[in-house]
């Protein structure tokens, strides 16, 4: 096939005798495992129901990946094997051979390659899983091999030629061939992160320019050739092919042509790139017509597959054609939105709406509404797609995923509405309120079926639910008198009937459960519609309605409330939240127009004139649910997160302040009042969480008259210093731990709130002569009799880091004062404490690793990098009085680090974002501690550093060059200071010296990370290249000789494309 060698299908290169060598083996070795038994491994490994014999298996066949003899053990299975497992094992394991960072010689490759096509060629009708795998292997080399060249010719790339052999042959064998290409696709757009991203650029690039546009074509030709035949669509092996091509044909078109590298969860908002080369086949109308002849020809698995491609094809970037060109493309395509549409038969199968729905939404994505009005049949698709609308909406419970692409399509045409320049009319004027209309009323009429016949309510998915409402938004502004009328007759007829339900004898709960859920429907809807405001170009006769809606929530919520305790529904306090917080960022704050007439029809209604009243009305919605609905969590975590978002502005909260509510709760603040606050055996440990919020709005809400008062201060604190006492008396005597890790937890999580918010150092200095002398032991104590409960340690172990965090330089203590001395003190017992403790947990198993023992660590971590870099404790001062408590602290740092693995430190993130800008904080200022440490434990650093070098946090990757950069720094400064002794007449530094012996006897350590650093500047995207830089300069003059061999070195691995 390759290298003036023509091979038959039936030949087959034999593994024993082209491999002669592997890893200095002779294959040809007498092997250890018999067939029988490699059989027995791989049904154990594949298909097994005994975990520990799976784990076994696994364990030998990765040992047999490593083995000298695994080339002949593939062969072994692929030419005697009984099973497909085994044949899948084997690929699998050639698939790792070739995936290897070292490949294998040429030549082994190219045979390799010639061999699996051979193979599968001569056995057709192998299984597909099996097929699958093996082609994988082609794809791999094929990719790894692009650049490579023997005898002035690129061997690995002339792989449709091999593939054309294929389609000669059976339909089974054209399918092979389909699926060769299909992957070598796939596997060309792939981007391994393990290896460098500019030479994957470099062959994806390459391939798309060199093969990516025939294989379209050859795609293309096949579907042609496929819809000029009659279709046998019983045919299995003939419908395998047509999903083939057409799964190759969508892989050309998601094909990654600039590597811009998408998320895919965002795909419906990209362009596909087209190249410009491929002009021709788009500008073909024929091109479009295949596909959609193909969608209605096909059954519904395979039509599905074409309006996938017809997906990409609308999204073909813009600048690929003029303008003209542009306007017939589009009209091809809006000719072919009608025809389907006109026979929407094939759209009743759910994959296949689904697509077309996204194939609408693209539509709008791609193309300008100016563009979509002047296309000639614009009045009659419009007019059906927003039938085809008013029936998916009416559907609700078909395909809920796909309603998403819709309202998509919809909310972007009526943005688009004011920016239209053309005089032709765009009719949603008359559709977008008959969208609207079908949402709300097959909302409301969904509730009945739901209760009664027991199905998944749509607002128990409250993603969703917000994620289609802030969409309708802008939808319902159009003709947004329509929208309130009908919102305004809905609205009354339900309020009314269930006025009526409530205040009857002979009520049903079944039709108060109805009532209730088109209550909590309508409350949504109207606190969208108020929330599109901001979306929509508003008039004050718009306000005015916006007015009338609101009066109508509010009267709801004074009913509501009127029945607590004995009557709740969670449904309508969740939506009534919902309709406060988009009231609020509409007509309530710093930019509010007090001449806004939505409060018109409120002062007659209600009496509520301006923001202040409303205000008023937020803070008693607040009180009462946090009274009333102690015991939802999904309530009371909505209510304070509405609680904490009024309190961020200055202004609101200047008003916030003069409420009685408010003045009630800044007294008040125990579970007498608010029950959520409690520690009761009946509410669990994560439902204490929320307290953090509260106690963070709360204390910004005390800030702003507090001043110097200590008193207010004390009187705020008062509750919690009833429970410290309590918890203190609790230590002393015999006490139940459970009720007193309760109140532990729940105190540290009402601290840490308060020290959020306090930012000031006037404040702050009042909390911490709260706390320190009085409190901070009875944490100590917590954490050395429950270290292994990360319920109790997680929560103090933050309070501490954030008591640590100088925020806003609130811990700039006065000159004479001792208080960052010692609030360091008493941070180092805690770490020293919890660090001792955990260590002598042992080994943990991987699942339980993190939540018991990492996650403490990462959060010792951030509050003593938030110590160091402080700027509030003079650390000098230690060693000079003989107090070992930051000696303690960095000992403890690395007892614990040292129990980590390299592998567990960039694997979890929150670890690896508090290890490494630790690690900056003591390079920068601590080296003399760095340069003790013994050569195990230097050596640890740095090879962290080189791993996270190549990270791919950003965050991580930059201390890794900061902290490298202020070694190599340090050690250059050394080595100058050591030159300069004799003329100056200076002692050599013992630090500095003990670094430099060091690294010259570990000189491949500042090498190696040199090559990376290069590495990354010159072949990689990277994201950070000004902090990559900084240790450079000094890696270079300590390596000179190195750093001038480097850029051949490099390039050697980064060959051109031409040779």
């Amino acid at each position: 096939m390759r290298n003036g060698e023509e091979k038959t299908w039936g030949q087959r290169t034999e593994l024993m005798v082209v491999f002669k060598y592997w890893k200095g083996y002779r294959v040809e070795k007498r092997l250890n495992m018999s067939l029988n038994e490699l059989e027995v491994l791989c049904n154990h490994l594949y298909i097994g129901t005994d975990l520990s014999q799976r784990i076994q298996a696994e364990k030998v066949l990765l040992e047999l990946i490593d083995s000298p003899d695994c080339l002949s053990k593939c062969q072994l299975l692929l030419e005697q094997g009984t099973t497909s497992y085994s044949q899948l094992l084997a690929a699998t394991c050639l698939s790792k051979l070739v995936s290897r960072v070292t490949p294998l010689p040429i030549e082994q490759r190219i045979d390799i390659r010639n061999y699996i096509l051979n193979y599968i060629a001569s056995q057709p009708k192998l299984a597909p899983f099996v097929i699958q795998a093996l082609v994988q292997v082609i794809a791999k080399i094929t990719k790894l091999g692009w650049f490579e060249v023997q005898k002035d010719e690129f061997v690995f790339r002339d792989i449709i030629a091999d593939v054309k052999k294929f389609l000669q042959g059976t339909v089974d064998h054209c399918v092979i061939g389909v699926i060769i290409l299909s992957e070598l696709t796939q596997e060309m757009n792939l981007v391994d992160y393990s290896r460098p991203s500019a030479k994957h650029r470099k062959i994806a690039t390459s391939f798309r320019d060199t093969s990516l546009k025939d294989i379209l074509v050859l795609a293309c030709s096949l579907l042609k050739e496929v819809l000029a035949k009659p279709l046998n669509l019983q045919n299995e092996v003939q419908q395998n092919l047509v999903m083939q091509v057409l799964k190759l044909v969508l892989n050309c078109l998601n094909f990654d042509f600039i590597g811009s590298s998408a998320d895919e969860s965002a795909d419906d908002l990209c362009t596909v790139q087209i190249p410009t080369t491929w002009r021709t086949i788009f500008l073909e109308s024929e091109t479009l017509d295949l596909f959609f002849d193909l969608y209605h020809a096909l059954p519904p698995l395979l039509s599905q597959l074409a309006l996938s491609c017809l997906v990409q094809f609308a999204s073909a970037r813009r600048s690929l054609f003029s303008s003209p060109e542009r306007a017939k493309y589009l009209s091809n395509l809006i000719k072919g939105v009608k025809r389907i549409l006109e026979n929407p038969q094939g759209l009743a199968e759910p994959g296949n709406y689904h697509e077309f729905c996204r194939f609408l939404a693209r539509l709008k994505t791609n193309y300008q509404l100016g563009e979509l009005i002047m296309v000639k049949e614009y009045p009659e698709v419009i007019r059906l797609i927003a039938n085809f609308t008013i029936t998916s909406l009416q559907h609700w419970e078909f395909a809920p995923n796909s309603v998403h692409y819709l309202l998509t399509l919809w909310q972007r045409m009526v943005a688009s509405v004011p920016f239209v320049k053309s005089t032709e009319p765009h009719l949603l004027d008359t559709y977008a309120p008959e969208i609207t209309k079908a949402y709300i009323t097959s909302r409301l009429e969904s509730v009945s079926i739901v209760i009664r016949d027991g199905l998944e309510d749509p607002l128990d998915d409250t993603a969703t639910v917000f994620q289609q409402l802030e969409q309708l938004c802008t939808v319902s502004r159009c003709e947004y008198e329509k929208t309130c009328a009908l919102l305004v007759q809905l609205f009354d007829q339900s309020a009314q009937n269930y006025q009526k339900l409530i205040q009857s004898s002979a009520r049903r709960s079944i039709d108060i459960a109805v009532q209730e859920g088109r209550l909590a429907w309508l409350v949504y809807l109207v606190g969208t519609v108020v929330g599109g405001r901001l979306t929509y170009t508003s008039t004050d006769e718009h306000d005015a309605m916006d007015g009338e809606l609101s009066c109508r929530v509010f009267q709801l919520i004074s009913l509501l409330d009127s029945r607590l305790p004995r009557c709740c529904n969670e449904k309508i306090e969740l939506a009534i939240l919902w309709f406060l917080d988009q009231f609020r960022k509409t007509y309530v704050g710093d930019q509010l127009q007090r001449t806004s007439k939505v409060y018109a029809r409120m002062s007659e209604v209600l009496g509520i004139t301006d923001d202040n009243h409303v205000l008023e009305t937020f803070m008693t919605k607040i009180v009462t649910n946090l009274k009333y609905w102690g015991r939802c969590d999904s309530v009371i975590a909505r209510t304070l997160q509405f609680l904490n978002d009024l309190s961020v502005g200055y202004i609101l909260l200047k008003k916030l302040v003069k409420i009685e509510a408010v003045k009630f709760m800044l007294q008040n603040h125990t579970s007498e009042h608010f029950p959520f606050l409690g520690v009761s055996e009946g509410y669990n440990l994560g439902d204490l969480r929320c307290r953090t919020t509260f106690y963070t709005a709360l204390t910004r809400l005390l800030m702003v008259d507090l001043g110097e008062d200590e008193d207010e201060f004390e009187n705020f604190m008062l509750p919690l210093t009833v429970s410290f006492e309590t918890v203190a008396q609790m230590f002393n005597n015999n006490f139940k731990q459970e009720e007193t890790k309760r109140m532990l937890i729940g105190l540290a999580r009402d601290l840490r709130g308060i020290a959020f918010a306090l930012n000031t150092k006037t404040s702050y200095t009042m909390l911490f002569d709260w706390i320190y002398s009085a409190y901070l032991p009875i944490l100590q104590k917590a954490i050395e009799r429950w270290y292994q409960e990360p319920a109790c340690t997680t929560p103090i172990l933050k309070l501490m880091a954030e008591l640590m965090q100088n925020r806003s330089q609130r811990l700039n203590f006065d000159v004479s004062s001792p208080n960052g001395i010692l609030l360091f003190r008493e941070a180092s017992k805690m770490i020293c404490t919890y660090g001792n403790q955990i260590l002598s947990l042992g080994s943990l198993s991987k699942d339980r690793i993190y939540p018991m023992k990492l996650k403490g660590i990462s959060i010792c971590y951030s509050a003593l990098k938030s110590a160091l870099c402080g700027n509030y404790v003079s650390f000098g001062v230690f060693k000079l009085y003989g107090d070992n408590h930051f000696d303690n602290v960095l000992q403890a740092f690395v007892k614990m680090l040292l129990s980590v693995s390299h592998s567990d430190l960039l694997q979890y993130r929150k670890l690896s974002q508090s290890y490494y800008p630790l690690l900056e904080c003591l390079t920068q200022d601590h080296m003399s501690f760095i340069t003790n440490l013994e050569p195990q434990v230097l050596m640890y650093f740095l090879t962290s550093i080189s791993e996270g070098l190549t990270a791919l946090d950003t965050i991580v990757s930059s201390s890794c060059c900061t902290s490298l950069d202020y070694i190599v720094t340090y050690l250059f400064k050394h080595i100058a200071k050591e030159g300069k002794k004799s003329l100056r007449c200076r002692e050599v530094s013992q630090d500095g010296q003990r670094l430099l012996h060091f690294m010259q006897q570990n000189p491949d350590v500042l090498q190696q990370m040199m090559s990376v650093l290069m590495n990354i500047i010159i072949f990689e995207d990277c994201r950070n290249q000004w902090s990559v830089s900084r240790p450079l300069l000094g890696l270079i003059l300590l390596n000179e000789k190195k750093a001038l061999r480097l850029p051949g070195r490099n390039s050697e691995h980064h060959p051109p494309e031409q040779p």
